[in-house]
């Protein structure tokens, strides 16, 4: 069964900084395209940036210039470096793993960005 489970989550000031990371386990293949989704209150979950295996990334537009997707290689551990953070970005934040007509999601961890 495969399992994803983010950490990072947190509290921070504008224009401050947090790392998520995410770790899945119980794959026995390497996931095409891992990603992350965030959701905030009352709005839909939309795509914050994506990474194949290949190392091809996709941000949304809000996020441009200020998070960086990375991933190791070979492996199903996937990060998330979010940099000048503002009150927008506040919402819980998701891991995504899809494979060949499969998908996983992670818990989610929450991220608040105030003052």
């Amino acid at each position: 069964q495969v399992q994803l489970v983010e950490s990072g989550g947190g509290l921070v000031q504008p224009g401050g900084s947090l790392r998520l990371s995410c770790v899945a386990s119980g794959s026995m293949f390497i996931m095409a395209v891992m990603g992350w989704y965030r959701q905030a209150p009352g709005k839909q979950r939309e795509l914050v940036a994506s990474i194949t295996s290949g190392g091809i990334t996709n941000y949304a537009d809000s996020v441009k210039g200020r998070f960086t997707i990375s991933r190791e290689n070979g492996k199903n551990v996937v990060g998330l470096q979010m940099n000048s953070l503002k009150p927008e970005d506040t919402a819980v934040y998701y891991c995504n793993g899809r494979h060949f007509g499969f998908e996983y999601w992670g818990q989610g961890t929450q991220v608040t960005v105030s003052s």
